[in-house]
């Protein structure tokens, strides 16, 4: 995705209060009494690195505030930065902050693999019940289309291998627990005061911790979002993806709501740990928003491997039987027999019950918080925001990106703002989809005159198993300037590979550099420097040139 910019005014609140003002050095006092029962209260066995001593260290921040009658008098704060919520983004911002010198608090729920009111847990949505779980689900449950593709290779076995369910959730809530460890353990070694519990806005400056108060310089939001589902007949039945990740027992038959990449992925890992899968969306199509090529794709390739999709079909009510079954019913009729229904419909900023309406932060109609320039700052000049509780750019290294960026402009005096230019993501759906750059849709749309080169083939690695696994992708150039504006793949290892071809997006390659590269062989990856007839060239007019090419072809050099 591309998204212009322009350089901020200094009219923005944030960014005049912070470097329009004349705001002298922090007021520090090794010897002072306030200083030295602080630092037991908040954590007396913390222990500090060498290079971030108390010694080293401010840890109280003082501002000029103009009073009422227009004098300045100095206020002291307990923190320069007050962090409320410890995942990606906000640890990032934290740490980073505190290896620049300033002092920092995060505040977060205690651990819990499901989110609520009252559970979270340092690391956040990524690390405890998004993309680390996920990913490990997902590697569990290809090794079932791995067997199938064995036997083209000559394997063979006595007995069909079986799967323990709760082998893998053990072995996956340990490594949960190892990364949370090791998530505090970045924030001490920073030295980052850590305080386990709900944080609330009381007034600009303030955060209250369970009843104890505690005042800032900064304060930063970085709570991120939790699953939505929507309110119909029967949804307290429904599981969300919280809950998928944590499941005491395999499903026998799910339903998933939804046509997003959670809903694909969870899709695609249910089939492969052998549940009967059916996947229900509002839209035609898959993945709104994707390249629409992609969206086919992934779609008849999922189908393939036994997933069934029910089209145009919107949820009205979740019926349980006496037997413990549950139905779905649609604007198209009633599908039974299901163990569970899932919904994956989308998220929503955990904003909730976190007083920013009282001190005047404003949000969208979805309870997203707005920030009012491109600095992450909100329509209150000293809280800030990062991450998915924006609704920006919703992927854990967008958040880091925002985090570090933050750091930067609050306490290097470098103002930095997130560059949000062709962002490489990938869904981790069977099989997997990566993507940098523009769809073809937004670069017509944007340049008018693009080339699309595109490669529809039969990996290698299918020739022997005999399934009918292929591979997509796609190469999006600017007619004018030969300059490559998006990059996409559906196929085997298509995240890893496509990770890569991101520097060559971002730096602005162009095709001519793509094809005096020398492709790796044999590799599905090579394509992208061995297409060299354009697929169709899309031209202004009301015509385009080319040929399509979807036909099963080896890879380059065979």
């Amino acid at each position: 995705m591309v998204t212009p910019f322009t350089t901020p005014k200094l009219t923005s609140p944030c960014f005049h209060s912070l470097f329009c003002r004349k705001i002298p050095l922090p007021i520090y006092s090794p010897l002072s009494s306030s200083f030295l029962s602080l630092s037991k209260t908040l954590n007396p066995n913390r222990r500090l690195p060498l290079s971030h001593s108390r010694h080293q260290r401010r840890h109280f921040a003082a501002v000029r505030a103009e009073s009422d009658n227009g004098a300045e008098s100095a206020r002291r704060y307990d923190f320069d930065l007050f962090t409320i919520g410890a995942g990606s983004g906000g640890v990032r911002a934290s740490r980073f902050a505190a290896n620049m010198g300033a002092s920092v608090a995060v505040c977060e729920l205690p651990f819990s693999t499901i989110s609520s009111e009252t559970a979270g847990g340092v690391g956040g949505t990524c690390v405890l019940r998004g993309c680390v779980p996920k990913k490990l689900l997902v590697y569990a449950s290809k090794y079932s289309h791995e067997f199938d593709e064995s036997h083209g290779f000559g394997w063979t076995y006595d007995t069909e291998p079986k799967h323990d369910w709760s082998t893998l959730m053990a072995n996956k809530n340990a490594e949960l627990q190892r990364l949370t460890g090791i998530y505090k353990n970045i924030l001490n070694n920073a030295g980052v005061t850590l305080i386990e519990g709900r944080g609330k806005i009381v007034d600009p400056h303030t955060v209250d911790v369970d009843g104890k108060l505690y005042t800032a310089r900064h304060i930063l939001i970085s709570v991120g979002g939790r699953p939505f589902m929507p309110n119909i007949p029967g949804i307290e039945y429904a599981i969300d993806s919280d809950v998928a990740l944590d499941l005491p027992s395999r499903p026998g038959k799910i339903a998933i709501v939804g046509g997003g990449y959670i809903a694909l992925e969870f899709a695609g890992i249910f089939n492969g740990l052998k549940s009967e899968v059916h996947v229900f969306i509002r839209q035609k199509k898959v993945l709104r928003g994707f390249d629409e090529e992609i969206r086919d794709f992934v779609a008849e390739q999922m189908s393939l491997r036994g997933i069934e999709f029910h089209t145009e079909e919107s949820p009205q009510a979740i019926v349980k039987s006496s037997e413990g079954s549950l139905s779905l019913k649609t604007n198209k009729g009633t599908v039974e027999g299901f163990s569970h229904v899932m919904f994956a419909t989308g998220r929503r900023p955990n904003t909730k019950n976190l007083g920013l309406e009282t001190v005047g932060v404003k949000m969208t109609e979805n309870g997203a918080i707005e920030v009012v320039d491109e600095y992450s700052c909100t329509s209150v000049p000293s809280i800030w925001a990062v991450g998915d509780v924006t609704d920006r750019v919703n992927l854990t290294p967008v958040a880091l990106m925002e985090g570090m960026a933050l750091a930067d402009t609050l306490f290097k005096n470098e103002p930095r703002k997130p560059d949000y230019r062709a962002i490489p993501s990938a869904v981790f759906s069977q099989p997997p989809i990566g993507q940098v750059g523009l769809t073809e849709e937004q670069a017509i749309q944007q340049y008018g005159d693009i080339d699309v080169y595109t490669a529809n083939f039969r990996p290698l690695k299918a020739t022997l198993s005999g399934l009918p696994d292929r591979v997509f992708m796609k190469l999006i150039v600017c007619a004018t300037t030969d300059r490559v504006l998006g990059l996409h793949m559906c196929g085997d290892d298509s995240a890893e590979i496509v990770q890569g071809f991101a520097v060559a997006v971002k730096a602005g390659l162009t095709k001519a550099d793509f094809d005096t590269t020398i492709g790796i062989h044999p590799t599905s990856a090579e394509e992208f420097v061995t297409m060299r007839t354009p697929t169709r060239k899309i031209r202004k007019g009301p015509t385009s040139e080319g040929t399509p090419d979807h036909e099963a072809k080896a890879p380059a050099g065979v």
